[in-house]
Formats: structure tokens, C-alpha cells, sequence
């Protein structure tokens, strides 16, 4: 008896975890403009280095938070009943939200390049994150034809979507070690030439270290909370779609 009470008792409420998710998601937004405003500097168009702390801010925000937002919200219990295109519509919206802050943060980190004579797409960071943001909008448009315009047939949004879904995860974790992989490389690059050694951890390095340690958590609390079957949406033509719409319907 108690054996079958035990994962009950452990269980965690869909709401307050993502309620503890927002609020990691925000912490991490605000220790990235925290960490480019108070040691790199600010904040500036004018190609210098303060142009290219818009590049981590934008990543962050865009490429980690509002993409994670935007995985989770077939999560919501309220997503399971009713019409499901305000929710494909704000699905898809979260993503492409995340995508326009992803470009306005390439072009930061490309403009500041061009303007200091530094060479671009060389370190695997670059590599990476590119890569990511590449099938990032590959990801996109596949899923806006598929599940958004009305000319999909049906066997064809079955096909896909566990591949939608495969991807979704895929590209937060990709986001999560370039971000990571980035943090890391501007700490290597900064913490020098006259500033105290990354080896000695001054506190910047000790503030960045954390940040990456928080987007990380992140990351792997939401592809856990879209792995959770109790969490899933389910099929509209399953068992248990048909008892979820009984009791929602009374």
C-alpha cells in the first residue's frame, strides 16, 4: 500500500513548477543583464564591446526562456479541452517571438565583429549556436506548415509531429550548451590582460559560472516536464482524451 502511495506523495503540481520555471527563467534574464551591465560595461549600438552585450542578453532571453515558455504550453491543463488553435497561435508566436529576439542577437555579435576586424564563426561556440538557430527556423517553418495552415492533411500532422517534438527538446538543449559553451568563452577572452585570471575566480567568473549553472537547470527542467506522460496533452482520440473532456464537461 504504501508502495503505490509513494509516487503520489512525491508528485509534483503541474502550476507551482511552472510557477518555480518562470521565475528561474526571469532569474536567469536578470543575471545576464546584471552580469553585461555591471562588469562589460552596458549597453550601446555604436560596433563596441557594449554592442555586443545585447548578444548573451538576447540569446538568453530568446534562445533558452521564451523558447522553453513556448515548449510548455501544450502543458497546460487548460490546453487540453476546447478549441486548440489559440494555443497553436501562442505556441507559435512564443516561437517566433524567440526567434526575432535570436537574430536581433546574431546580428549584435556579427556587427560587433565586423566593426572590430574580428573574424567570425571560428570558435565551436559559433558553430554551435549557429547551427542551433538554423534548425531553430527550420523547426518553425515546418511546424507553421504543418500544424498552423489548414491545407495539412491529417496523416501528415500525425508523421510529424513526434518529430516536431523530437526537435522542440533537441534545439532547447542545443540552446542551452551554446549559451553554456558561450558564457565560458567570454570569460576565457575577458579575464585577462590586466584583469584578475578566470583560474583564481574572481567574482564575475564566480556570478557567470552561476548563471551558466542556472540556465543549464533550466534547460533540463523543462525537457523533464515535457518528457512527464501525466503532463502530456492527450491524443484527441484516445481513451484518456475522451475522460479528460467527461470530467472537464461534468
Amino acid at each position: 500500500r504504501c508502495h503505490h502511495r509513494s509516487p503520489a506523495m512525491l508528485d509534483v503540481p503541474f502550476l507551482p513548477f511552472c510557477a518555480f520555471l518562470g521565475a528561474l527563467g526571469l532569474l536567469c534574464v536578470a543575471m545576464v543583464g546584471t552580469w553585461c551591465q555591471h562588469w562589460r560595461g552596458g549597453f550601446s549600438l555604436d560596433g563596441s564591446s557594449r554592442t555586443f552585450n545585447w548578444h548573451p542578453v538576447l540569446m538568453v532571453t530568446g534562445l533558452v526562456v521564451l523558447y522553453g515558455a513556448a515548449a510548455l504550453v501544450y502543458r497546460i491543463p487548460n490546453t487540453w479541452s476546447g478549441p486548440k488553435l489559440p494555443w497553436k497561435v501562442l505556441h507559435g508566436s512564443l516561437a517566433l517571438g524567440a526567434f526575432v529576439l535570436t537574430v536581433l542577437g546574431l546580428a549584435a555579435v556579427f556587427c560587433f565583429h565586423n566593426s572590430q576586424g574580428t573574424p567570425n564563426m571560428y570558435s565551436l561556440h559559433s558553430w554551435m549556436g549557429l547551427g542551433t538557430v538554423l534548425l531553430f527556423s527550420c523547426q518553425w517553418v515546418a511546424g507553421f506548415g504543418a500544424f498552423l495552415l489548414p491545407w495539412a492533411p491529417t496523416w501528415l500532422r500525425a508523421l510529424y509531429k513526434p518529430i516536431h517534438v523530437f526537435f522542440g527538446s533537441t534545439i532547447l538543449m542545443l540552446s542551452v550548451a551554446s549559451c553554456v559553451s558561450g558564457i565560458n568563452e567570454k570569460l576565457f577572452f575577458s579575464l585577462k590582460n590586466g584583469t584578475m585570471a578566470y583560474k583564481l575566480l574572481p567574482a564575475e567568473a564566480v556570478f557567470a559560472n552561476t548563471l551558466g549553472l542556472l540556465i543549464l537547470i533550466f534547460g533540463v527542467l523543462v525537457v523533464a516536464a515535457l518528457a512527464r506522460p501525466s503532463w502530456k496533452r492527450p491524443d484527441s482520440d484516445s481513451l484518456d482524451s475522451r475522460q479528460v473532456q467527461d470530467v472537464l464537461g461534468g
